[in-house]
């Protein structure tokens, strides 16, 4: 199994980095919370971080499948 993994805004900055391609090789479900947990190597998430799961806003409680995109990004304000 693998994800793409997508970093914006200030989160990309944080992180290094705009995107990773995360392998995962067991069985069962995952997460949007495991994925962040991987992907960042247990960095704490920022408050009102946002995710989308294949460009559907999603929870970090949504299962993810091979091949899925998620894609992680500081709230955006505007004025």
């Amino acid at each position: 199994m693998s994800v793409h993994v997508k970093y914006f805004a200030s989160l990309r900055e944080a992180i290094g980095r705009g995107h990773d391609d995360i392998p995962f090789t067991f069985s069962g479900t995952v997460t949007v919370s495991e994925i962040w947990e991987q992907a960042t190597q247990n960095m704490q998430r920022p408050d009102r971080l946002l995710v989308a799961v294949n460009q559907e806003y999603a929870d970090f409680d949504k299962e993810v499948y091979d091949e899925d995109e998620i894609a992680f990004f500081p709230p955006v304000t505007g004025g």
